[in-house]
């Protein structure tokens, strides 16, 4: 019986050409060997099975020809080349560092290197699986890296590049290795079925293709194991049975139950397949990929995308057609959420079932009372009769009527530390009848208004003067009289000026303490006061300021025609507040008693 040798050894590639998937990385060795220019240390990383050895045997291969062909390739006829493809040559070591990772192996191996070759240029060296090397092993070996004999290459395999130190990776040439694609390999495979005598459907080497996830080596051992199950005709059922590999016509047909929401449908479809041995996470990842799948394919642009075959590229866009891209977008969102939940989750299946449940639900009219979802939370409002009083009697303490208050009974004032007389509370509609004026004393503090038309004393604080002036049933109704302005002198307007600062908030720190440095001065209209700033720049914040404070201290101070002026101040003048020291001075001047007093005592300011 003839020895079997499996596809992945049967058709390895033997020349750059015929490498599949790596273009630019051969083109680039091939232009190296064809000019001369090899350097001493070469890293081939990527995935497993996309050619790093392969390539490296070439390689090695081609640089030791001694008759190479005028594109860069081995002749295959010389001395050197048929000792290569017979396995016996002394010019090409390969060591496998996941079973030889120690110092003493790489010892051994800076040994060997000073021995030059005896046929042919080079001696090459391919430590496979190279980050398995201890740490050790790699510092034994740095040396020799950097300067080897001048017929020493090393070329160094590794499928975990982030796992090699870098002073490793500093002397070395490094070759990143590509995923191989999935024409490319079906159409590697196709040529192997050929070769082989054995039918094979594209639809059934794309599958495969896919499977192996860009690895060729994976891809022909999945083929050899078809080839084995089917005996020699690989069809698209018998491969998707083989390999336990879910159908397309799946996934299509819960598309469509989906975009008709048929959440019915859509549940016997799951429980088909779990039944067939899948796993729901299997099906989930499926279906998500389906869903990128047919986003991918609304637009020719993305097409190139899509990794299917060219029967099934039809029907992907045929169903691409009919679905939205918010209704993909949020597909794919559920199925990814579903993917994260999966592995934590109690009830697998429940889960699953939920989120086929949503799907089947994204193309509902928002107000479909079946569709499942949470209604729309609406905030209706209540008391609607007594937010509409609420608002009359703010519109009417606003507009500061002189008429004497009307307290309601279920009306409670308080009045706040800093003099300010607020409403607490204010429930219940308008009472009719007419309230004993015991009660409304008791409830209403006592403060008398002082008008222009009296003595000329001023208030400290005028605004502790009126409580809440309207809250009867019917304010529009009445006539609004004017009230008279309320004098004031330059202590009240410093109080509410230094109050106005403190409520500024804070991004605005650089004004409140330019205003708690500045006292404004009252001017002889008592009306009208001054602030006076030393320039230009705080003269422009003033007087943006000017429409903001106005209408605040004219309603704290009860007076209509408070009006701000700014200044900047002239050479000689002081606008700078005058502190402790320079009071005690100034005072010291008059009276030199008061430093005596100073020094007998040891006094000191703080």
């Amino acid at each position: 019986m003839e020895n079997y040798i499996v596809s992945a050894r049967k058709y390895r590639p033997s020349t750059f050409d015929s490498v599949v998937g790596q273009r630019a990385l051969a083109a680039t060795l091939k232009n190296a060997i064809a000019i001369g220019k090899l350097a001493h240390a070469y890293l081939f990383c990527g995935p497993r099975g996309v050619g790093k050895t392969t390539c490296a045997r070439i390689f090695a291969k081609t640089i030791n020809c001694l008759s190479p062909t005028a594109d860069g390739e081995a002749c295959n006829q010389c001395e050197s080349c048929l000792a290569f493809d017979e396995h016996r040559s002394y010019n090409i070591h390969e060591l496998d560092a996941a079973s030889n990772n120690s110092v003493d192996d790489i010892r051994q191996l800076v040994e060997q290197v000073r021995v030059p070759p005896q046929i042919g240029k080079y001696k090459v060296y391919i430590i496979d699986e190279v980050h398995m090397l201890s740490n050790n092993a790699f510092n034994a070996f740095l040396k020799t890296l950097e300067e080897p004999p001048h017929h020493a290459i090393f070329i160094l395999a590794t499928t975990e590049k982030h796992k090699i130190i870098p002073t490793i990776l500093s002397r070395c040439q490094i070759y990143d290795f590509n995923r191989i694609g999935v024409e490319d390999t079906v159409e590697h495979l196709l040529y192997v079925a050929s070769k082989e005598g054995i039918t094979a459907e594209p639809e059934a080497l794309n599958v495969i293709a896919l499977k192996a996830d860009g690895g060729m080596r994976d891809a022909l051992s999945i083929f050899d194991q078809v080839v084995s199950f089917t005996g020699g005709n690989i069809t698209y059922q018998s491969v998707i049975e083989n390999l336990n590999v879910l159908d397309y016509e799946y996934y299509f047909r819960l598309t469509d139950c989906f975009l008709e929401n048929k959440v019915t449908d859509a549940l016997l479809l799951l429980n088909d397949v779990l039944n067939k041995g899948f796993d729901g996470s299997h099906f989930v990842t499926g279906l998500s990929s389906h869903f990128r799948d047919l986003l991918v394919s609304k637009d020719p642009a993305t097409l190139v995308l899509l990794e299917v075959g060219s029967s099934i590229r039809q029907r992907y866009q045929e169903q691409a057609a009919k679905c939205h891209q918010t209704f993909l977008y949020r597909a794919m969102m559920l199925c990814n959420t579903c993917d994260m939940s999966y592995r934590t989750s109690k009830n697998k299946r429940l889960l699953v079932e939920l989120t086929l449940i949503q799907l089947a639900q994204l193309t509902q009219e928002p107000d479909d009372e079946s569709s499942g979802r949470s209604p729309k939370k609406t905030i209706k409002p209540i008391f609607k009769q007594a937010s509409q009083q609420t608002g009359v009697v703010a519109s009417a303490v606003t507009a500061q009527s002189p008429v004497s208050p009307v307290v309601q009974p279920n009306a409670s004032f308080s009045s706040i530390s800093n003099g300010t007389s607020t409403a607490s509370s204010m429930s219940g509609s308008p009472v009719s009848h007419p309230v004993s004026g015991t009660s409304a004393v008791k409830e209403a503090p006592k403060v008398p208004l002082i008008r222009m038309s009296g003595l000329g004393i001023s208030i400290k604080k005028p605004h502790v003067e009126e409580p809440k002036k309207e809250t009867s049933a019917m304010p529009v109704q009445r006539t609004m009289l004017p009230e008279e302005d309320l004098m004031f002198n330059e202590r009240d307007l410093n109080y509410y000026w230094l109050q106005y600062a403190g409520q500024l908030s804070q991004d605005e720190t650089a004004l409140t303490k330019r205003m708690q440095a500045i006292k404004p001065v009252l001017q002889k209209d008592g009306q009208t006061f001054e602030v006076l700033v030393d320039n230009d720049i705080a003269a422009r914040d003033f007087m943006a300021l000017i429409s903001k404070i106005e209408p605040y201290l004219r309603q704290q101070l009860k007076n209509s025609k408070v009006t701000m002026t700014v200044r900047v101040s002239e050479v000689n003048e002081t606008v700078r507040a005058v502190g402790r020291v320079e009071k005690f001075q100034f005072m010291a001047q008059k009276n030199e008693a008061l430093l005596q007093l100073k020094e007998e005592f040891g006094l000191d300011f703080y």
